[in-house]
């Protein structure tokens, strides 16, 4: 089985040393610890945008909005920090995600795509192909270059078949690298229920794929 990818969000024992210094009034410290979340920010926001919002939104616009709430309410969470930095950074553009899509789906449902799936098309990365390959159980070889983007494709339908809370812990596992304990944070679950939950998604994508829907293996907890 190969390793999990790092967690793509910044390290935390960095974060925390910034957390100090901006409680204790470091201006710098603060710009630091945003700038530092700005690029994750930007994959989380990026991968669930749709292609129509993505027409009339830039995510960068989301991420900096974020940003900007974040140092408004920075001293807020700092007095009673009820999570990670960077689950209350994804938790605050995950709520304006949702605002942007129920937004322009209403102003402008003529002009929208009825129905969008959470995961947005282009939005997947070197992490789709090593899922891929665990749930195609050694089908894609170093020598199948040519059939890789066929494989995405198939991947990415699969994953939208999913109902949205699978979806979503897919993409928290897999994409955002989230360990079990911090989507369990995340989600507001035990450890266990979150762990659960994602293997059931998994369990789900394996005949979208045409792979065994039995128990099998299954990618590494965190």
């Amino acid at each position: 089985m190969k390793r999990r990818p790092e967690s793509v969000w910044p390290e935390a024992d960095k974060t925390e040393e910034l957390l100090a210094k901006a409680q204790g009034g470091d201006d710098a410290a603060v710009g630091n610890l945003l700038d530092r979340h700005r690029t994750a920010l930007r994959r989380m926001v990026d991968m669930r945008m749709d292609a129509a919002l993505k027409r009339r939104v830039d995510a960068s616009d989301i991420v900096q909005d974020v940003l900007v709430e974040a140092n408004r309410r920075l001293q807020d969470y700092l007095s009673n920090p009820a999570m990670p930095f960077h689950l209350w950074l994804r938790h605050m553009a995950k709520d304006r995600i949702i605002d942007a899509h129920r937004r322009h789906r209403v102003a402008q449902r003529r002009s929208l795509d009825r129905e969008q799936p959470l995961v947005a098309p282009g939005g997947m990365d070197h992490s789709t192909m090593e899922l891929a390959e665990e749930l195609w159980d050694g089908e894609l070889t170093p020598q199948a270059a040519a059939t890789r983007r066929e494989a995405i494709i198939r991947f990415q339908q699969a994953l939208e078949e999913l109902d949205e809370a699978d979806q979503e812990i897919v993409l928290m596992r897999n994409f955002e690298q989230l360990s079990n304990q911090e989507v369990a944070q995340a989600l507001g679950l035990s450890e266990p229920a979150a762990s659960m939950r994602y293997l059931r998604a998994i369990r789900k994508l394996r005949p979208k794929l045409g792979g065994d829907e039995g128990d099998g293996d299954t990618p590494t907890d965190r």
